[in-house]
């Protein structure tokens, strides 16, 4: 089977991911005020916030030089991504699904700081209202969960790889 072939299930799974997350974006753009906190549940609130950093909005107060830098470093991961997944096909599932929810995350931001110029953010979690987790969406949950995922397979996965 072509290493074509072998990867597309995973770019099929970074492809919904990136479309999820433009769906729920744009639901929270068109559907809430900036700034509005919508609680959900005693630590979840739904609020929309614009973030011209990367994550926890490091480098957001700069004079947006950070947009085309964060743009780059983007495509740059995507690229490598995906020709690491070409190389790997479906060797290694479990690196094969992190690269994955990585990849869609990577390019669901991206597409934001193309588009906008910042990232949509709108998923509050805090805690009794005095300590709050930064706002983050769909794309950040995925690159957060690709992340965990590829630890554990590198905490569990103790064979050699040779690649």
């Amino acid at each position: 089977m072509s290493a074509f072939k072998q990867v597309q299930r995973w770019w099929a799974l970074a492809c919904i991911i990136i479309i999820l997350d433009w769906l729920t974006k744009q639901w929270a753009n068109t559907s809430l005020f900036y700034g509005q906190e919508i609680p959900l549940l005693p630590f979840f609130d739904l609020t929309l916030r614009y973030n011209t950093g990367a994550a926890f909005s490091f480098l957001a107060q700069e004079g947006g030089w950070q947009r085309w830098f964060f743009t780059v470093i983007a495509l740059a991961v995507s690229v490598g991504i995906s020709w690491r997944l070409l190389k790997i096909g479906n060797a290694n599932p479990w690196e094969s699904l992190s690269l994955s929810l990585i990849l869609g995350g990577a390019l669901g931001n991206l597409y934001d700081r193309l588009a906008y110029g910042h990232v949509i953010d709108f998923i509050q979690l805090h805690w009794q209202q005095s300590w709050y987790f930064p706002a983050f969406n769909i794309a950040d949950s995925a690159i957060s969960i690709g992340v965990v995922v590829m630890l554990l397979e590198g905490f569990f996965n103790k064979k050699a790889v040779s690649d």
